[in-house]
């Protein structure tokens, strides 16, 4: 939403077909969906063209989806749910970074946007196999600036802190007025005395991805309030 307000063309890519149609009806002209598995490569390889199709060049690629997948012990963890919890989360940044990197190269430019999450650097914040695939997804982002600088692309991640989305809610399995409740407490603990908000990540993403931006490639935006840094200061007792 926020960034065809800024006037950018969209191709929202997800498996939510209904979802994702009616928030492209929403939008207007400037919006499409296309049913994508950002697992599969060949869904991830008509997405590219879809949008090249439609909007005559692709631009941004925001490798963005994603959920915490497999959870629990390590010890009784199911094979098939580590290899589908990296698949979602690692192998789709890959195959965005590839295929539209094919593309980009081709126009000599393009911004590759990848999500991370401040869980990639501090333990005990987030299910095993997710914490280490937001590592990867860091440090390929870091590599394969790097090699895409040579061909006019900027490859940089965004690292959100908590933002009480779905994706939180329906792992913690809450109803969206508890949900409210949690993050407005949880929120009180920040530095900055609230919770994230989508357009938070929103804005900061677009920043990554705008001419304003324009010399920064291989990093990690941090949009957290606050959080990775450190305990709220008047909760350390310090003062």
């Amino acid at each position: 939403e926020y960034f065809v307000e800024q006037g950018a063309s969209v191709v929202i890519a997800d498996i939510a077909t209904q979802e994702g149609q009616a928030l492209a009806k929403k939008l207007g002209d400037n919006a499409l969906f296309k049913h994508t598995d950002v697992s599969n490569e060949n869904d991830i390889a008509a997405l590219v063209q879809s949008a090249i199709d439609n909007f005559g060049r692709l631009d941004i690629m925001w490798n963005n989806a994603g959920s915490f997948g497999a959870r629990g012990s390590i010890l009784a963890m199911d094979i098939n749910d580590f290899d589908s919890t990296l698949a979602l989360l690692l192998r789709s940044t890959f195959l965005g970074i590839k295929h539209a990197g094919l593309a980009m190269k081709q126009q000599g430019s393009g911004v590759i946007l990848n999500t991370a999450s401040i869980s990639a650097n501090s333990a005990g914040v987030g299910p095993h196999i997710y914490q280490a695939a937001k590592s990867a997804v860091e440090q390929l982002t870091r590599s394969v600036a790097l090699e895409l600088c040579e061909y006019g692309i900027r490859a940089n991640c965004i690292s959100p802190g908590g933002v009480p989305t779905t994706l939180i809610t329906n792992a913690l399995g809450l109803e969206a007025s508890v949900s409210a409740e949690l993050a407005k407490g949880l929120g009180s603990t920040l530095p900055l005395n609230r919770m994230g908000r989508p357009q938070d990540i929103a804005r900061a993403a677009a920043f990554l991805c705008c001419e304003e931006s324009e010399f920064i490639t291989g990093q990690n935006l941090t949009v957290d309030g606050g959080e990775a840094t450190g305990k709220k200061w008047s909760l350390q007792g310090l003062h």
